[in-house]
């Protein structure tokens, strides 16, 4: 499993000694845990984040911290929604693109679909998609409340598509609190792993790639490359939809999926790198109808063009369009609904998993109390995810299924840690 503690989002008055702090901190988890440790630098608000491209800490999943669990075991917060999950893999092969970063290699990808199931006690929970299951000490990184191949529950109808691409170096599965939770709500969220940005990426064949990007990648060309595979991503959903099967493989998919696929609504989020990669999809692909980004900096020319469709912003506390360029900038050329929140007491890792599992089981992933307060924030880890999985449902809600509600008009005495910046 590899942890890249992101960085990503701090005012750039902080980013000289976050990367200082990070070359310590990463030796620090290297040496700890044996994993490789790669410190997210993408996203931290300095010109010189550009010129070298750094990843996301991959995560591992937790529950509710008061929950009686067997000794190391990690657990993720169960899904909030009235429907069951199910998840399946995907192997996708771009014939028509070679692999950015290794030549003379044709693009694969592997992605995660996650939907509302039933029945989903006949089938398997899913692990989280990383190699290295078993942490120091004997922590077990958590099941996930996805069930393998379970049948899509018809209930649900449709399914509105949300694409999710993770902060740099990080895996798909390092939103899994998130992700199961809209899929519990009735989205199809699919994950996707940028294979050789990520670090951990199995398939199907027993094949493990890592990160190969060149040092002083350029994180304009990471996040072009994001683009490209997302619009390659949607491609293969419609196919699906048709009655397709883009597979690799050719593996059996679950029962209804074919037919739930809404291709007609799409939006997409992302973590760190990830959120900032969202923008520049939504400009390559106008499929993609409303984006959200969760706390990373933007890069490219993407954010220098107009939008007009619908985009959240959602901060954690040192960082906003206040103190990150990119953001303003952006800001002033979106012309479709904006929403600017800032999380109070959140610090950049409270937008992935490892909110939940770091505080579980810190010594596991070689990091002191003191450290977890200034990577994570203060704000209780429960608290976090319920707010973000509150105010991303309602955005998405609002812009797919065209759900009204008040809580997007403005600040809510029930969420005073959310702040609206105008």
């Amino acid at each position: 499993m590899a942890i890249t503690i992101m960085e990503a989002g701090l005012p750039m008055k902080h980013a000289k000694h976050a990367r200082r702090h990070r070359s310590r901190l990463g030796a620090r988890v290297a040496s700890t845990t044996g994993a490789l440790a790669v410190i997210l630098g993408a996203g931290v608000g300095s010109a010189a984040a550009e010129e070298n491209a750094s990843g996301v800490v991959p995560m591992a999943t937790t529950a509710p911290l008061d929950a009686a669990e067997a000794p190391g075991q990690l657990t993720l917060p169960a899904p909030t929604g009235r429907y069951g999950v199910g998840t399946v893999d995907l192997h996708l092969r771009d014939s028509s693109r070679m692999d950015p970063w290794v030549p003379g290699q044709q693009r694969e990808l592997m992605v995660s679909l996650w939907y509302p199931a039933t029945h989903t006690g006949n089938f398997p929970a899913a692990k989280l998609p990383v190699s290295q299951q078993v942490l120091p000490g004997g922590v077990t990184l958590p099941t996930t409340a996805g069930h393998i191949g379970a049948p899509v529950d018809a209930r649900a109808g449709k399914l509105p598509v949300l694409l999710y691409s993770p902060g740099l170096h990080g895996h798909r599965g390092q939103a899994t609190t998130l992700v199961q939770d809209l899929a519990s709500r009735g989205y199809l969220v699919v994950t996707m792993d940028h294979t050789h940005d990520s670090s951990d990426v199995l398939f199907p064949d027993g094949r493990h790639e890592v990160n190969l990007m060149p040092p002083g990648s350029k994180s304009r060309h990471t996040i072009d490359v994001r683009a490209a595979d997302t619009r390659f991503v949607i491609d293969q959903l419609v196919a699906l939809a048709r009655g397709d099967n883009p597979d690799a493989e050719n593996k059996q998919l679950p029962q209804g999926l074919s037919e739930a696929v809404n291709t007609k609504r799409i939006g997409m989020f992302g973590s760190s790198l990830g959120g900032g990669a969202v923008p520049a999809a939504m400009q390559a692909d106008s499929r993609i109808d409303a984006g959200a980004n969760l706390d990373g900096q933007f890069f490219g020319t993407s954010i220098n063009k107009s939008l007009d469709r619908p985009f959240l912003l959602f901060s954690s506390e040192r960082h906003n369009r206040d103190t990150d360029r990119s953001w303003a900038r952006f800001w002033r050329h979106l012309h479709g609904e904006r929403l600017d929140l800032k999380l109070r007491g959140s610090g950049h890792n409270s937008f992935v998993d490892h909110q939940v599992l770091f505080r579980q089981a810190p010594g596991a992933f070689g990091l002191t109390l003191p450290q977890l307060d200034q990577i994570l924030g203060t704000i209780d880890p429960n608290r976090s995810i319920a707010i973000q999985r509150t105010y991303l449902a309602a955005f998405f809600d609002k812009h797919l299924r065209h759900r009204s509600g008040h809580l997007l008009d403005g600040p809510s005495r029930h969420y005073p840690e959310v702040d609206f910046i105008r």
